[in-house]
């Protein structure tokens, strides 16, 4: 079989990525035991490996994660609802837009995780607090693709939309929004990616629930293994959500 035959075979994407994988964990493996890097920093990735049995039985794994993924879920659903609709509302109003489109791109820079104090006063010590600073973290991104996709419709597309005499929200359904939709999930993928940042981070700065409270619950046990297997997890609602926004734009754009 030629290498041509093999390298567009469906599989060979997934297989190259976990080869990759497999090999930077051995290099890291052999670095370490070498003492190229500090095992009191990073643990083997040996040990890790080990500890995930004892973090799934000992710690609530399941449950843990589960609180993680809904809180991450809802602000996600909410960035995606309320972003997908402030974007249109720009692009639609075009002073509104040259008013606050380059206050909310300074919003997608900005720490929002140091706001948490704030969140506690409002919500207090709960998942309420968790999912609105997510929410919050990954709301510009969305906002801002979610503009730049409309705006980026090809007049011409337009044009013949507005030749078939379409009113405002058919060219909106049928035009605007299937070209513009590859951009504004982008925009959803890095709030995402800004939601769970965030969701992690407060629950590991007030201890509460979920996977950012394990990490900082082996951390302060000074258990280096268990703390790096509960990241892994962290990783692991990361990998579903990308799968489940693969599913959806795949479902909304049946024909490429």
């Amino acid at each position: 079989m030629s290498l041509g035959v093999v390298t567009r075979a469906r599989s060979f994407p997934l297989v190259l990525g976990l080869g990759a994988l497999a090999a930077m964990i051995l290099a890291v493996e052999a670095l370490i035991r070498l003492g190229a890097i500090n095992r009191f920093i990073v643990p083997l990735p040996s040990q890790i490996v080990m500890a995930f049995e004892r973090v799934v039985l000992e710690e609530d794994i399941a449950e843990r994660f589960r609180l993680t993924f809904l809180e991450a879920l809802a602000a996600g659903a909410m960035i995606t609802v309320v972003g997908v609709s402030l974007g249109l509302l720009l692009f639609r109003v075009n002073v509104l837009r040259r008013a606050t489109e380059t206050w909310v791109a300074a919003m997608a820079s900005a720490p929002t995780v140091l706001m948490y104090p704030l969140f506690l006063v409002i919500f207090g010590r709960s998942a309420s607090t968790i999912i609105m600073m997510g929410f919050v973290a990954g709301l510009p991104p969305v906002i801002l693709k979610t503009i730049e996709g409309l705006a980026g419709t090809r007049r011409v597309l337009i044009n013949v939309g507005k030749s078939f005499k379409l009113t405002g929200p058919q060219l909106f359904l049928k035009i605007l929004f299937p070209a513009a939709l590859p951009t504004i999930f982008v925009g959803i993928r890095l709030g995402l990616i800004f939601t769970l940042i965030n969701v992690v981070g407060v629950e590991f700065l007030i201890n509460f629930g979920g996977l950012g409270q394990l990490i900082n619950d082996l951390a302060e046990r000074y258990d280096l293994p268990g703390t790096y297997a509960a990241i892994c997890f962290v990783i692991l609602v990361s990998v579903c959500f990308f799968v489940l926004t693969e599913w959806i734009e795949r479902w909304l754009r049946p024909v490429d």
